[in-house]
């Protein structure tokens, strides 16, 4: 596919910067949109960056988000925003949530909105769906049919105690394109290391642990370090 993604707003601390809660949208929108980015294209895709860095006004971010999608033929082009008016400052134990705009239902916009919607729900934010919107500039205007995804709200405490830009990123890629960027896998060079030995990777100053289980009684506990032991592991228990 050749996608346009953009975050929607100018950089933060200049006109027109997006809605700012806990979190800041236009510094997030560009994280998420970094990663959403470089997702699209290790699997393949041809992606074109068309954020605006310098608008002078929010009708000016407007006109050269928009020139810089329709220089491009493209199958689709996605906005990237956060949303705001949740006031949720203590937390109230719910999201206030996700949604996608479009500028119609038909074709691949709408179809891809509904999925985008479901991937990042399935993250635990409220599906809000999709919903139909005619008069936001960038729907009305670019060529390319176009969604804009509001991928939680900044003053919602739930929210953004949920939000992970990598994971929004991740369930956003999925949402577009059914496809996900294979985890990396380890070097085939490294020979298997023995029981409670260690491998030659890593910095040695630093130290993992690995927890086994956690027991109300201690005589399970007990049990649990002999048979690790048994096959080689330097067990201890430590009481909570």
């Amino acid at each position: 596919m050749r996608i346009n993604v953009h975050a929607g707003h100018n950089p933060d601390g200049k006109k027109a910067c997006g809605a700012i809660g806990f979190i800041r949208e236009s510094t997030e929108a560009r994280k998420v949109k970094d990663s959403v980015i470089s997702q699209l294209r290790q699997l393949g895709h041809e992606v074109y960056d068309c954020t605006c860095e310098a608008g002078t006004s929010q009708s000016n971010v407007l006109t050269r988000i928009v020139s810089a999608c329709n220089a491009h033929s493209v199958d689709l082009d996605v906005s990237i925003h956060f949303n705001a008016g949740a006031g949720d400052s203590s937390g109230n134990g719910r999201t206030t949530g996700t949604e996608v705009l479009v500028y119609d239902t038909a074709g691949r916009a709408g179809q891809a909105a509904g999925r985008v919607c479901a991937c990042i729900s399935s993250l635990g934010f409220r599906n809000r769906g999709v919903k139909v919107n005619r008069n936001l500039y960038v729907l009305r205007k670019t060529k390319a049919p176009a969604m804009l995804i509001e991928c939680c709200f900044v003053d919602d405490r739930d929210d953004v105690q949920l939000y992970d830009c990598q994971q929004m990123a991740e369930a956003i890629v999925y949402g577009i394109t059914g496809q996900r960027v294979p985890a990396a896998e380890e070097p085939a060079d490294q020979e298997a290391a023995a029981p409670g030995a260690e491998t030659a990777v890593g910095n040695k100053k630093e130290l993992y642990r690995v927890q086994v289980g956690a027991y109300s009684a201690k005589s399970n506990a007990d049990q649990m370090q002999a048979k690790l032991k048994a096959v080689g592991y330097d067990a201890i228990v430590v009481r909570a």
